[in-house]
């Protein structure tokens, strides 16, 4: 079993928006919280900083650890197959807040946007269901 490990981020504005980028693999894409793996040896906090950084332009302070997310992906399930290896993620889940930067596209990447949505629209967006489970965590 192959094994994932990953920081993302809930950031809010003032008014209680929500951060989120967009990933993109292939012709599937969705709307998800900004974050992705860890490098070998990185602490998870920056972990979820440089992510957020390249994939909206943002600086981050963590605030605190809201969750880590565990699940089993089976083989057949997996986007990209190699040889029928289910893949066992943890998602690390902070609640951050930005002091610097401005929103910045990521070129090359596994997202290609970044935008910031009011609570009320998100229910509505094709979204992966971390941004739900993020959601359930921070409270909002």
């Amino acid at each position: 079993m192959d094994l994932r490990v990953a920081a993302y981020a809930v950031v809010t504005d003032e008014e209680g928006a929500l951060l989120l980028a967009h990933w993109h693999e292939g012709r599937r894409g969705a709307w998800t919280l900004p974050g992705g793996g860890l490098e070998a040896g990185e602490d998870p906090e920056d972990a979820a900083r440089r992510e957020v950084r390249e994939e909206t332009g943002y600086d981050i302070d963590i605030d605190e650890l809201l969750g880590i997310h565990s699940r089993v992906i089976p083989a057949r399930q997996r986007l990209h197959g190699d040889g029928g290896t289910p893949l066992h993620t943890l998602r690390i889940v902070y609640r951050a807040h930005i002091t610097g930067g401005e929103l910045t596209h990521e070129v090359g990447g596994s997202t290609d946007r970044a935008q910031w949505f009011p609570r009320a629209e998100i229910d509505g967006l094709q979204h992966v269901h971390l941004v739900d489970l993020a959601l359930e965590m921070a409270g909002l």
